[in-house]
């Protein structure tokens, strides 16, 4: 009876610990959720970057890379700043923003606004170029300038570089990566193997892109739907009338092992 006793109170603790982790981990998650969707509706957002909340999905987004609000995250080539504004304040408190490559517009739109007080820039130093006669970006950079970090992070830039930007970018977000850091990449997808021509010039086959990740050292754990578009064909430039911010994209997430 005394064993039985034992091994009763033994697996109720154990239930009681897993609820109670499940718990955290839940209130985590709503925690980060609710950050973001916070940052979703900052004054400092225009009404355009709003407009595109619902085509972007950012929520569900970066709840699918498993965004997490304490996590130590790097952007890659942020832009104009659009995702840059929901990410710095969802980490301000307890984790770490960097902004990384071609971040000269974010420096300066967003360097001196409230809130953006945290938000780091790294890697000024990375050489972007285009060869006589290419489309697309080379790249060179001996770093990102940061380590052990727990995400980083690319949305639609994969396409904008040739093979070796494209090498460049993976090897360096590989080395700023702890062991099992995630790698999160979006962009417009190209139809398999399609040659080049001006109308897929800003799009990219998902399959060479993971050949590319995986060859970088990255092993693909997951891939999500959230972002197809059936009634994109993939026949039209990224920019026509008919696809512009609707077009079909491939989200990818990798691990550092």
């Amino acid at each position: 009876m005394k064993k039985l006793y034992s091994a009763i109170l033994a697996s109720t603790l154990v239930l009681g610990l897993s609820a109670t982790s499940a718990v955290a981990h839940e209130h985590a998650d709503h925690t980060t959720e609710d950050k973001i969707k916070a940052a979703m509706q900052a004054d400092i957002r225009s009404d355009a970057e709003k407009e595109r909340d619902r085509n972007r999905r950012p929520v569900e987004t970066l709840a699918f890379f498993g965004l997490e609000h304490d996590m130590k995250i790097v952007e890659l080539l942020p832009g104009g700043g659009w995702y840059t504004k929901l990410l710095v304040p969802t980490v301000a408190e307890h984790g770490e923003y960097y902004a990384a490559i071609g971040t000269g517009t974010v420096k300066r739109t967003l360097g001196g606004e409230p809130g953006f007080e945290s938000m780091n820039i790294v890697a000024e130093d990375a050489e972007l170029w285009r060869e006589d006669g290419s489309r697309f970006y080379s790249m060179k950079l001996n770093s990102l300038g940061v380590s052990d970090v727990d995400m980083v992070l690319t949305f639609r830039n994969y396409h904008n570089f040739a093979e070796d930007g494209r090498a460049a970018m993976n090897k360096a977000a590989f080395e700023a990566l702890k062991s099992g850091g995630i790698y999160a990449v979006v962009d417009h997808t190209a139809r398999h193997m399609e040659p080049l021509n001006d109308s897929n010039r800003r799009r990219f086959d998902p399959v060479k892109a993971i050949l590319e990740i995986q060859a970088a050292g990255f092993v693909l754990v997951d891939y999500s739907p959230i972002h197809y578009r059936e009634d994109d064909e993939l026949e039209y430039e990224v920019g026509t009338k008919s696809v512009r911010g609707n077009s079909d994209r491939w989200t990818l997430k990798f691990v550092k092992p």
